[in-house]
């Protein structure tokens, strides 16, 4: 069997793979998606495969109409389970960097800073650290796991989110570096 790379594609809302002829060949959408359309919908961000098969996806937000995402980026963060095209875990906050790692789904609350895991017996997401920075890219080395920070951008995207509360009430600046 061919194996090809698989890749978020964030404006079309899905999981896609190289074509010869066209931009992308689309493999998976969410089951909210009705549609693929150059319009962010959900802005389906993350990935984690499991034996080299697409596992989990992470999104801002369910929703079906151009830049939804935008309007649940507080708290409408979810994570699908693609194998079996349900929901796992919503209530996220601009959630990234689905990995699975020593039998656990890692992956960051970016939008209320924090490094968790979700337990999928009971479908919870249990945070282990909070990030002093917006927190994109996961990746593990034996015990350690290391997490990309930056700093917001000045604009809608990044304000009123639970990581601006959490920076304030510890007396933190946001960082940019890997925590």
């Amino acid at each position: 069997m061919e194996r090809r790379p698989v890749f978020v594609n964030t404006l079309f809302g899905c999981l896609a793979t190289l074509s010869e002829r066209h931009s992308f060949v689309p493999l998976w959408k969410p089951p909210f998606i009705s549609k693929l359309a150059a319009e962010d919908r959900c802005h389906l961000n993350g990935l984690a495969m499991e034996a080299g098969v697409p596992r989990y996806v992470t999104a801002v937000g369910r929703s079906d109409v151009a830049d939804g995402w935008r309007e649940h980026r507080a708290g409408g963060g979810l994570v699908i389970d693609v194998q079996k095209n349900e929901v796992v875990r919503e209530g996220l906050s601009m959630p990234h960097s689905p990995r699975l790692y020593r039998g656990k789904l890692w992956l960051l609350d970016s939008g209320r800073g924090q490094f968790g895991y979700v337990d999928l017996e009971r479908g919870l997401f249990e945070p282990v650290a909070f990030c002093a920075g917006y927190a994109r890219g996961l990746a593990f080395h034996g015990d350690y796991a290391v997490v990309g920070l930056s700093r917001a951008r000045e604009n809608r995207t990044f304000q009123g989110l639970g990581l601006e509360a959490a920076l304030t009430a510890k007396g933190a600046e946001a960082r940019t570096g890997i925590s």
